[in-house]
């Protein structure tokens, strides 16, 4: 999960880091996937899908978000980056997971205040996850320290929203919507930055360096 970072400066020196993998850099596809899936259920979180049926992340985090991702995490393996591979496998994981989730057991739910909980133990449990992968992106570089940050943030205020039985739209759980959508955005500045940095031309987005060397 490099997304070119800024040690990488030249067209050349991008030239001869891209000769080692025989492979594309798969990071700028799961950090899109993420981010797009991140920003329609936040988006619902927040309560601002309010003229639309707030389910619109739920084909996505099968496709995008969830398969996707998931590829990105298997070619992060034959990239031999365990970082990329845990992150991008872990979250393509998460997404299908509640999709399945949403489709299987959401519908035969009939207390609201169980809905709530049930999602907040999945999203505490993967704060849990995300808290030591937020610790070791310190050895990767800005952008993708600043994407497991804001994602820690949101996790937070989501399963406590889920606790308190706020609905989407109230309370922590809106909060965690605004803070999550806050995460799509540095996310998709990331996938971006890793785009332009792959790439020969004299576009590039700085991404820093890493902050624990």
């Amino acid at each position: 999960m490099s997304v070119n970072d800024d040690r990488i400066t030249t067209a050349g020196d991008r030239t001869a880091a891209a000769a080692v993998s025989s492979i594309a850099d798969p990071a700028p596809l799961g950090l899109a996937a993420f981010a797009l899936t991140t920003f329609l259920l936040s988006a619902a979180n927040a309560g601002w899908m309010t003229k639309a049926s707030g389910s619109a992340w739920l084909g996505y985090a099968f496709a995008y978000g969830g398969f996707i991702q998931l590829l990105a995490g298997m070619w992060e393996f034959r990239n031999k980056n365990v970082f990329g591979a845990t992150a991008f496998s872990t979250y393509g994981g998460f997404w299908i997971g509640l999709g399945l989730w949403a489709l299987l057991v959401a519908p035969g739910i009939k207390s609201p205040a169980v809905f709530n909980h049930d999602l907040g133990w999945i999203v505490l449990a993967f704060a849990i996850f995300n808290t030591y992968m937020l610790i070791m992106s310190l050895q990767v570089n800005v952008a993708v320290f600043a994407v497991f940050l804001t994602l820690e943030i949101t996790e937070i205020f989501l399963f406590i929203g889920g606790f308190a039985n706020a609905a989407q739209g109230h309370g922590m759980t809106e909060v965690g919507g605004i803070v999550g959508v806050v995460t799509a955005v540095v996310a998709w500045y990331a996938s971006a930055a890793g785009v332009a940095n792959g790439l020969p031309g004299r576009l590039n987005l700085p991404v820093g360096k890493p902050l624990l060397a």
